[in-house]
């Protein structure tokens, strides 16, 4: 059975990391996994607008200072919240292995843009957690969320903005028989090993290439006993909000799904069913592409 042993978390700042580092560490708890915190600190030079040579080297410079200010005090005010959430969740802190399955964290500065500091990083973790975008707010990011399912070649587990109190107990996965969702579902083997309930939500395409009944079939040589449950809808929208409204009556507490995508421009446009959980859903969701 895959194991889950290094967990990369993306803490974008104060206001926005407490969600995903909470979900991170009590993922880590459960499976006995190392926590990274990874905040990213962009290059002053960044928040230089390209206006040629008519800038005053004098404006450029008060620009570029005013920037490492506020990306330091950004930083500092993030991991603050580091500090508070490990002392609280009882998680230590350590810099290499130690024998055992304990959970623990580190804190891990980085300098350069977010997206591709965390889709590089990512590559060499088991997991990435990630706060859910939302409509409102400028961070979390949609494009470093992009970057990491994109380009990190890792697993995604998206924090919904309320933590739940244990990630992995009831797991519904969202299955239409598509590379995505099966990448989605082996990638969250090690959740569905300790899962209590487990249960496929499969959709009504006549034409699915291996259907819900061959993966229920499937995990249950690695042990898993799935349950099978119908899901209709048409459109995007609509089989999204079946696929949630399934996981609120079944008490899920981790949704499995693919990551799908509209078109080529699979860095900016995420597919209609993917949009719709990630902008309403109230649980962890673990995306892959």
């Amino acid at each position: 059975m895959p194991g889950i042993k290094t967990i990369l978390t993306v803490a974008s700042d104060a206001a926005s990391a407490s969600a995903p580092i909470r979900t991170a560490l009590r993922v880590g708890r459960a499976l006995g996994a190392h926590v990274e915190v990874a905040h990213v600190r962009p290059d002053p030079a960044a928040a230089v607008p390209y206006v040629g040579e008519a800038m005053a080297g004098a404006l450029v410079e008060e620009m570029m200072d005013a920037a490492e200010r506020d990306g330091r005090h950004r930083a500092e005010a993030t991991r603050a919240v580091f500090d508070d959430l490990v002392a609280e969740e009882g998680v230590p802190e350590r810099h290499a292995p130690v024998a055992g399955d304990e959970v623990s964290a580190a804190w891990v500065a980085l300098d350069g843009g977010e997206p591709e500091e965390i889709a590089a990083r990512g590559r060499v973790c088991d997991l990435i957690v990630a706060g859910r975008p939302l409509p409102d707010r400028e961070l979390p990011s949609l494009i470093t969320l992009n970057a990491a399912l994109m380009e990190a070649g890792r697993p995604v587990l998206v924090a919904p903005p309320t933590p739940v109190p244990e990630v992995g107990g009831v797991v519904a996965i969202a299955w239409n028989g598509a590379p995505e969702a099966a990448r989605a579902v082996q990638g969250a083997l090690p959740f569905l090993d300790r899962a209590d309930k487990v249960i496929v939500l499969a959709g009504e395409e006549a034409d699915v290439p291996c259907g819900a009944d061959a993966l229920v079939r499937a995990l249950a040589w690695h042990g898993v006993t799935a349950a099978l449950r119908p899901v209709k809808g048409h459109g995007g929208d609509e089989v999204g909000r079946a696929v949630l409204t399934h996981c609120d009556h079944l008490g899920a507490d981790l949704l499995v799904m693919g990551a799908y995508t509209h078109s080529r421009l699979r860095q900016l446009i995420l597919g209609g069913v993917t949009r719709h959980v990630l902008d309403h859903a109230p649980l962890p969701v673990l995306l892959s592409h």
